[in-house]
């Protein structure tokens, strides 16, 4: 419990700095974009294949493959209960599938990893890898079909298809790439030199504090007006924080799977919705100020639920 909430003092300070500094100005133009490109493109690739490559051998690896399936049949399942719920509802047709893409899929990068880092260690980074492979699959195929099926329903377009080549294209982000090297490295028993593992360990260094600034610099440029508590931003909200964590806590409580794999997977579920849906909601023409919202308020939620989550999640399994 110390432990927990010791980390908990951290992601709050760190998210607080990035947004005094926000608010102070420090952020203008792109640099806040900058900040999300060093993460994604230079800090978290450097991480992964320093931590994988330096605490993973070839059996090690296969043994947690396994648990790749508990994600993606978890969020597959969100995404249709969250499709039943926008009916149910009666959520505009231009917003159901934002809306449960959101609703199922989850910030698992910028604020899962460094949570998990923070509270399990360099221990859980495969885990939360395993999460990240499904979340970025699924979000990059049946959340962006319910994104573009949105834009197509108010523009009066024709209908996308699941699979598109820029699609693809997207599920290959450099921390995939990363990912994907690594496993090779791994399996064919390859070592790289020490420099290179240092310069990894050094540049991965920067993922966690870095994230922990994007989130405050976000939060702090939450237009407060525009939020609006209705039924639709209550039931995303219980299917981020509650539904979603459930779904994953019932696939993996039985299960013979290690306990810091279920208990990162739960941390992973309850991260808020993906900082991209607003973008992608932008670029298919659907709701984007809709898209922003539900992630602007799951953001702002998650620094009451993820002290919550870390504080209890030992206690679960």
């Amino acid at each position: 419990m110390l432990t927990a909430l010791q980390s908990v003092l951290s992601v709050i300070i760190m998210i607080g700095l990035g947004f005094v500094l926000a608010k102070r100005g420090w952020f203008e133009g792109k640099a806040a974009a900058l900040i999300s490109r060093l993460v994604v493109s230079i800090a978290l690739p450097a991480y992964m294949i320093n931590n994988l490559l330096g605490g993973y051998d070839r059996q090690g690896l296969l043994s947690m493959l396994p648990g790749l399936g508990i994600p993606f049949v978890a969020m597959i399942s969100g995404f249709i209960l969250a499709s039943l719920l926008a009916v149910l509802i009666r959520i505009p047709k231009g917003r159901r599938g934002t809306f449960a893409s959101m609703f199922s899929l989850s910030n698992s990068i910028f604020i899962g990893l460094p949570v998990n880092m923070l509270l399990f260690g360099d221990e859980s980074l495969p885990f939360v890898l395993l999460y990240y492979i499904a979340n970025t699959t699924c979000f990059w195929t049946i959340g962006t079909l319910g994104i573009a099926n949105d834009g197509a329903e108010l523009s009066g377009g024709p209908k996308p298809s699941l699979l598109s080549l820029s699609g693809l294209k997207r599920l290959l982000s450099p921390p995939l790439v990363a990912f994907i090297v690594a496993v090779v490295l791994i399996m064919l028993e390859i070592r790289l030199p020490k420099w290179v593992m240092d310069t990894g360990k050094y540049l991965g260094n920067m993922t966690t504090p870095l994230s922990m600034l994007f989130v405050g610099i976000v939060v702090a440029r939450i237009d407060w007006r525009k939020l609006r508590f209705g039924l639709d931003m209550f039931v995303l909200v219980a299917g981020r924080f509650v539904f979603t964590p459930l779904i994953i806590f019932l696939l993996v409580k039985n299960g013979d799977f290690p306990v810091l794999m279920k208990q990162v997977f739960v941390i992973q579920a309850a991260m808020p919705a993906m900082t991209q849906t607003p973008i992608l909601a932008e670029a298919y023409k659907a709701d984007s100020e809709y898209a922003g919202l539900g992630t602007s308020l799951t953001t702002l939620l998650s620094l009451i639920s993820i002290p919550v989550y870390m504080a209890f999640v030992g206690k679960m399994f």
